[in-house]
């Protein structure tokens, strides 16, 4: 059976589009010249795009520019597509010209041409209800992209936030569970001094904290909009009661604390704020892939590496080495991170491109930075549900290691000095023999004395004993 069509105008010329869709020509037009990565708009855009619109909405209403019919039939279909409906006809790729003004028209039209079904008008009959007279009213697609850019951010960035709350958890968590455990620690790759499994797990955590709450504090730039700046930030076309209620209504709309920009002529010109929240999620993917190449690192073996703990296995590790078990999960953080710091070089460069009174490359900022978060917070995600929950410690292992590590005698320095210190260090690396056996031999000290000095939690504690124990303990 025939397809059925319509036709639509726009200021290019004429288009058939499909009787039966949603979208419109400034849409088809859009998914026509940008077949570029194959991706659409990300869902949350979709819903924050929505979210403004109904805004918008029912501020013109409250400022008499639009009839009670319009506005209710507008907000109608927002909430259909904020409630997860129609996404399927938002066709335009998610990187494209124009500084966003596909997905806003896309966006424009969609809502449209579902209120005009809602209002018993055929798709495409704009004189009733238009895309940009009544949708787009008092707007331009240089205040509403950037808006919704911000929502959809702290809309993931909630999502986030859970996931890296759940990692702080595990690894505290773990923390606790091998506190007990003493281990060689080690300084670029080679024995150092001692330390507490259960401490370097503790260390997990608190850098994570750090991120979290770094980030928490940038994303509080994206709660500041430039909504009711319309093209350039002068708020030409926007009614002066709009002006006043456009941010307050949103916010209510979207359960969200906005606060209109003091200035929205520097709003609309300047996407820093997306720049400082790139930033801190690319802080936060480093500090994530480094605690992966610990683990990755410490995990090693299963018997010629340094094989403190286990992680869980997940997976055969080869299609050629039979038995083989790979680290797959830190692995994939650590792509995650790679994929992120590309991202974010990405989105400097396109804030930093942006000429004038407008940034015409919102969209690549957008498409990198919600991937950036959405991917972090799976790869999180998974790093907690199927590693570190699982994680296991070679207790015997480790302290097998640590005994027959020179890395002891640190801790017997300030006792014997340094010089004799290193020729115990060199005397047993040569032997094979222990520090705690060489220092008896050489009767440098007792048994007692060695017990007290070679105490796991006092070597492995801020304010360790120093000179005077060394003393008592001679008396």
């Amino acid at each position: 059976m025939d397809k059925l069509y319509r036709v639509e105008q726009d200021s290019i010329g004429t288009i058939e589009v499909e009787a039966g869709a949603y979208y419109g020509v400034h849409s088809l037009r859009a998914k026509e010249n940008f077949p570029i990565t194959g991706y659409p708009m990300n869902r949350q855009m979709i819903i924050s795009i929505a979210l403004v619109k109904k805004a918008c909405a029912l501020t013109n209403f409250h400022a008499s520019l639009l009839s009670k019919r319009k506005k209710d039939a507008i907000v109608k279909a927002c909430d259909e597509i904020i409630e997860g409906k129609l996404h399927d006809s938002f066709i335009v790729d998610a990187i494209q010209g124009g500084a966003g003004t596909s997905m806003n028209m896309n966006a424009n039209e969609v809502i449209a041409n579902r209120a005009l079904e809602l209002l018993g008008r055929e798709k495409g009959s704009y004189r009733s209800l238009s895309p940009n007279d009544d949708v787009n009213m008092g707007q331009s697609t240089n205040d509403v992209i950037p808006t919704a850019g911000k929502i959809a951010t702290i809309r993931l960035l909630k999502n986030l936030d859970e996931q890296l709350d759940r990692l702080i958890s595990a690894f505290d968590n773990k923390a606790r569970e091998f506190d007990d455990i003493l281990k060689m620690g080690r300084t670029q790759l080679e024995d150092a001094v001692p330390i507490r499994l259960g401490q370097e797990f503790n260390g997990y955590a608190t850098s994570i904290r750090r991120c979290r709450k770094r980030l928490t504090k940038v994303a509080a730039e994206l709660h500041v909009v430039n909504l009711g700046g319309t093209a350039i930030g002068t708020g030409i076309n926007a009614d002066e009661k709009y002006e006043e209620l456009i941010v307050p209504t949103l916010s209510k709309v979207s359960h969200i604390g906005l606060k209109q920009a003091e200035d929205l002529i520097d709003a609309t010109q300047n996407l820093d704020s997306f720049v400082a929240v790139s930033g801190a999620i690319k802080a936060l993917a480093v500090t994530l892939s480094k605690i992966c190449n610990d683990l990755r690192l410490i995990a090693s073996g299963p018997r010629t590496g340094i094989g403190e703990i286990n992680l869980p296995a997940k997976q055969n590790g080869s299609s050629i080495m039979p038995g083989k078990v790979n680290p797959v999960i830190p692995e994939v953080v650590n792509q995650i991170a790679f994929n992120i710091i590309g991202n974010d070089v990405t989105i400097t460069m396109a804030a930093e491109a942006g000429q004038l009174e407008l940034n015409a490359f919102e969209p690549v900022v957008f498409f990198n930075l919600f991937q950036s978060i959405e991917t972090l917070t799976n790869g999180v995600a998974t790093l907690i549900d199927n590693c570190i929950d699982g994680i296991t410690a070679n207790r015997e292992h480790c302290s097998m290691q640590l005994h027959s590590s020179v890395g002891t005698v640190t801790a017997l320095a300030p006792y014997l000095g340094y010089q004799k210190s290193a020729e115990i260090a060199k005397k047993a690396l040569k032997t094979g023999r222990s520090i705690r056996e060489l220092v008896l031999e050489e009767k440098l000290l007792t048994e007692q004395q060695l017990d007290v000095m070679m105490d796991a939690r006092k070597m492995t504690s801020p304010g360790i004993l120093g000179k005077q124990d060394y003393y008592e303990l001679s008396d």
